[in-house]
């Protein structure tokens, strides 16, 4: 049976983009990199002392090392960083050390003036190390609202969602979201799992409420960003407030919002805090054994993606090959 990853893989190789790796002194990021060169998912541009990379024994053939304290666009970086952030205080000096010293910010530059086409990492440092310099150089695409995360997750044996896969957002990035936050992450959401997966998406935002069912001002949150969605995103197929039972199962669904033309059917669920999303993915990760591929950023005018510290190099050529998949549809 062809798996959500195998059907990224293959979208990849058809339109190769090349990916930058800033963590090469990470042996999952090299076995993954391996791998992918290995099938032929993207070309890679991996970041880091190419003498200790080399000595680890894998075959890297193909790949571009680059060392950041060494390389040659360091003076290129520096100047255009500079130039990037000087209103925002930023000197020359520190442009130049942070192009020279951390691989994230020498990767976003590589991204930055289309030497690479997009980057993944995340393996070994916080989102925040990832998602700073992508904002603060790349920044969000023309006309999104903001940035935020999902993660698909590919469910085995189920029929439910889209025969199996979901989306779950956000699970990495907002806290707190407002219900006008809400209604962004539900339409950022929608367009990255039409561009990711060709399919509509049918939109679920979650509570412990499902159409008036408890009143307080946790479901009303969640009846607000719906209110907001029908204002100014009315091409949404969304729904809410649904507990999740009612957003997937058809039965409940029907029982608990008769008429919905999403109860029951959900493939894409919105969460509304970043503790239901977190806990509600890593549950379906670890209980019903799920792949989890993310977290994905989108609204960045780049592909830039985050991975998991508890990642496996399997996971990271998952994610490179979505990340290719992400760049072809830019």
């Amino acid at each position: 049976m062809t798996t959500l990853i195998d059907s990224m893989v293959e979208r990849a190789k058809a339109d190769k983009k090349t990916i930058v790796l800033p963590e090469g002194h990470d042996d999952r990021i090299l076995a993954a990199a391996e791998e992918t060169l290995k099938q032929g998912i993207a070309n890679l541009v991996i970041l880091g002392n190419a003498e200790e990379i080399n000595a680890k024994g894998y075959n890297l053939e193909g790949a571009e090392i680059i060392n950041p304290a060494t390389s040659d666009k360091v003076e290129e970086f520096a100047s255009l960083l500079f130039e990037l952030r000087k209103k925002k205080g930023m000197t020359e000096e520190e442009a130049h050390e942070l192009v020279t010293k951390d691989n994230i910010y020498f990767a976003t530059m590589m991204v930055k003036t289309g030497q690479c086409d997009g980057l993944v990492g995340g393996a070994s440092c916080a989102t925040v190390k990832i998602l700073s310099p992508a904002l603060k150089v790349l920044k969000t695409a023309p006309g999104a609202p903001m940035v935020s995360s999902l993660f698909l997750m590919e469910v085995p044996n189920c029929d439910l969602g889209e025969n199996g896969i979901f989306a779950f957002a956000d699970c990495a990035l907002e806290i707190q979201p407002t219900a006008e936050k809400l209604a962004h992450i539900a339409n950022l959401t929608n367009e990255s799992f039409k561009r990711l997966l060709g399919k509509e998406a049918r939109i679920a935002l979650l509570s412990h409420s499902s159409h008036g069912s408890a009143k307080n001002d946790d479901a009303q949150k969640v009846v607000d960003a719906m209110a907001y969605i029908k204002e100014n995103y009315p091409d949404l197929n969304a729904d809410g407030e649904l507990q999740l039972d009612a957003a997937i199962i058809p039965e409940v669904g029907a029982s608990k919002a008769p008429g919905s033309a999403v109860a029951g059917k959900a493939n894409t669920l919105i969460f509304p805090d970043l503790d239901a999303a977190n806990i509600g993915y890593k549950l379906v990760q670890r209980l019903a054994k799920a792949e989890a591929y993310g977290p994905i950023l989108q609204g960045i005018a780049a592909p830039v993606n985050d991975l998991s510290r508890g990642c496996t190099a399997e996971d990271v050529v998952g994610v490179i090959a979505i990340t290719c998949v992400q760049a072809q549809t830019l």
